[in-house]
């Protein structure tokens, strides 16, 4: 094995894990949203990601991400909302006022 082979193997490997690790924070970011939404009574209709990022937080190096999701507090309107990530934790989830019924 030459160094190319092994720099090309390594390189494979990280796309693998930040695949992986991405995936990871989407299906985070929906638990969070599944039980938030459902404390305040709210129903949740969809969540994207908007931005993706490598960063550090405390001096430890991870993905931070940005997602919007929409939400209906009535059953009729929908309003959107951000959560900011770092890792699989949330920072912060910002709504909007809505109409509740």
């Amino acid at each position: 094995m030459n160094l190319y082979d092994l720099i090309l193997l390594i390189g494979i490997f990280l796309v693998a894990a930040m695949f992986w690790r991405i995936r990871a924070i989407s299906e985070a970011v929906k638990t969070q949203l599944d039980a938030y939404c459902e404390r305040q009574q709210l129903q949740l209709i969809s969540v994207a990601r908007v931005k993706t990022r490598l960063g550090s937080y405390r001096g430890k190096l991870d993905i931070h991400s940005d997602f919007v999701f929409e939400f209906s507090g009535n059953g009729e309107d929908s309003c959107q909302g951000q959560v900011k990530m770092i890792g699989l934790k949330v920072q912060n989830i910002d709504t909007p006022a809505y109409r509740v019924e």
